[in-house]
């Protein structure tokens, strides 16, 4: 049994066109789909998409941290 652990940390974008929240719960949704041992996310950008002079599309940056299997 190892005393440490070791993670790496990747960064993607997810988008929604209702909320901040559904961009982030969306990129954490996509990647759990070929990521395993997800522990955390950090949110390092927030942007949008403009169309007619509303919010189009919110866009949120996450770095999302995961455990190295076997660490």
């Amino acid at each position: 049994m190892s005393d440490h652990h070791t993670y790496k940390k990747l960064e993607v974008v997810g988008s929604s066109t209702t909320s901040i929240e559904d961009a982030i719960e969306n990129a954490i949704n996509e990647c759990s789909k070929s990521v395993s041992n997800m522990n955390w996310f950090e949110v390092v950008e927030t942007r949008g998409h403009i169309v007619d002079g509303k919010v189009g599309h919110y866009q949120v940056t996450l770095k999302i941290g995961f455990r190295i299997a076997g660490s």
